[in-house]
């Protein structure tokens, strides 16, 4: 046993895990994702209180739907991420079905994923053409 820790105790250490740089869209997109999933829950307390659903319905759709904003908060960072992000917003604004007010919020939403979806892409473009006008200052030196 006395080998063993001793063995344990002279491992070197691991080289700390490198994070993967996220890019701003994905950062936004997420947020905004993740919001939506504790919308989702208070959309289910909303309409379970009204009785606007049954119950097991009411519940069970909220937590499909905010399983599936979760989901998509995590896989923004693909193409195909982004368009199921958009799938995703248009199913929250068909949440305005079962209750009409529903769809004020869920315009609040979309607004908020759209303006972080233009606003991003902006900065990003922007950061892309400084870094390259930075390189070619940089390589005429």
């Amino acid at each position: 046993m006395s080998d063993a820790r001793a063995e344990k105790a002279h491992k070197p250490a691991r080289a700390p895990r490198v994070r993967r740089v996220r890019s701003l869209t994905e950062s936004l997109l997420s947020i905004v994702l993740g919001l939506e999933a504790i919308l989702v829950f208070f959309i289910a307390l909303t309409v379970y209180g009204l009785h606007a659903l049954p119950v097991a319905e009411t519940f069970i759709g909220a937590a499909i739907l905010a399983l599936l904003l979760l989901l998509g908060s995590r896989v923004v960072r693909y193409g195909w991420g982004v368009w199921f992000g958009w799938v995703l917003q248009v199913v929250l604004v068909a949440t305005g079905i079962v209750l009409p007010a529903l769809y004020i919020a869920a315009a609040f939403f979309l607004a908020m994923w759209i303006y972080c979806f233009v606003r991003a892409r902006q900065v990003e473009s922007a950061n892309a053409l400084l870094a390259q006008q930075s390189a070619q200052t940089e390589g005429e030196q």
